[in-house]
């Protein structure tokens, strides 16, 4: 089928490769180039670096609902389009354009965690699984018929980065299967149960910053989800500083939230609302994350020291 791709992070790069790899591939469709670093240089999204890379068209619009976008659309002539974290909403007239219309990869088991956050807010949540759902798009939030769906289990120490990297693999393959179902007439669609949906909302920097009178395991499953962005934070000796990997203890301590219980080898134990948290990497400010036992060389940390909200 002739395919048009809507996509921009890494996360969606599967999606295209599969795409591409099994049907006509007229252009990719992206969100624009965003300034990185200090020195705000323009940075192309992942999906563009693969077209690019493979000679594919690819349009970045600002606007979408000014006619333009749509006129141009329909010159691409799509027989189904298909859309995996492109990040935009798109409207009803621009929907209508494909036969078959949009096809979207979402990394959750629809209806949990529809919107923008779907991964980070299943490690949040504490969830012991998530998966991939193929859907049809309409004009609401993920609210589309389900086509295919598929589970996958969320591992202990997985992270945002590690479960989106499976979850990007195995809806590339779920979606091949997908667009096989609709070319072939075979697919059928199945409307979702609304009354048991969740919705999530985009993470902020806010969002990676801990309480300390959280329970243990609630403070883990922040950090997994802060990574790779925004990283859990706190304070720590008046500086902000960088949690990249916890272990949540069942073990209560006579001691407030925040403070160190106990200093190992490679980990510091600190209490919390409800258990400790051991600390197993640690960014200081100004500096790149290390192993506990190799920042305990160089910055003594002692029992009764404080970490503590910003």
């Amino acid at each position: 089928m002739r395919t048009v791709f809507f996509g921009t992070p890494e996360l969606a790069v599967p999606s295209l490769d599969a795409v591409a790899g099994n049907h006509e591939l007229a252009a990719v469709v992206c969100r624009p180039d965003r300034p990185q670093g200090r020195s705000k240089k323009l940075v192309p999204p992942p999906t563009k670096v693969w077209a690019d890379a493979h000679n594919v068209p690819v349009l970045q619009p600002v606007k979408l609902n000014d006619g333009t976008f749509e006129s141009w659309l329909r010159a691409q002539a799509p027989e189904v389009c298909v859309l995996a974290a492109y990040g935009r909403i798109l409207k009803q007239p621009i929907l209508d354009v494909p036969r078959h219309g949009f096809i979207n990869v979402h990394p959750s088991l629809l209806p949990r965690h529809r919107g923008p956050s779907p991964i980070q807010t299943a490690i949040l949540c504490g969830d012991a699984a998530t998966g991939v759902t193929i859907m049809r798009l309409d004009a609401g939030m993920d609210t589309g018929d389900i086509l295919l769906q598929e589970e996958e289990p969320i591992l202990p120490d997985d992270t945002t980065a590690s479960l989106s990297e499976r979850l990007a693999g195995r809806g590339a393959t779920l979606l091949v299967r997908a667009l096989a179902l609709i070319a072939s007439g075979k697919a059928i669609f199945t409307p979702q149960d609304h009354p048991r949906a969740t919705t999530t909302r985009l993470f902020e920097k806010k969002d990676g910053q801990i309480h300390w009178d959280a329970s243990a395991r609630d403070i883990h499953n922040l950090v997994r989800a802060a990574v790779p962005w925004p990283i859990a934070h706190c304070a720590f000796k008046g500086q902000t500083c960088r949690i990249h990997h916890t272990q949540a203890v069942d073990e209560s301590a006579a001691a407030p939230p925040g403070e160190v219980v106990r200093v190992e080898g490679d980990r510091v134990c600190v209490a919390t609302g409800d258990g400790l948290l051991a600390i197993h990497t640690l960014q200081p400010p100004g500096k790149r994350a290390m192993a506990m036992a190799d920042y305990l060389r160089g910055h003594p940390i002692a029992v009764g020291n404080r970490f503590e909200d910003l």
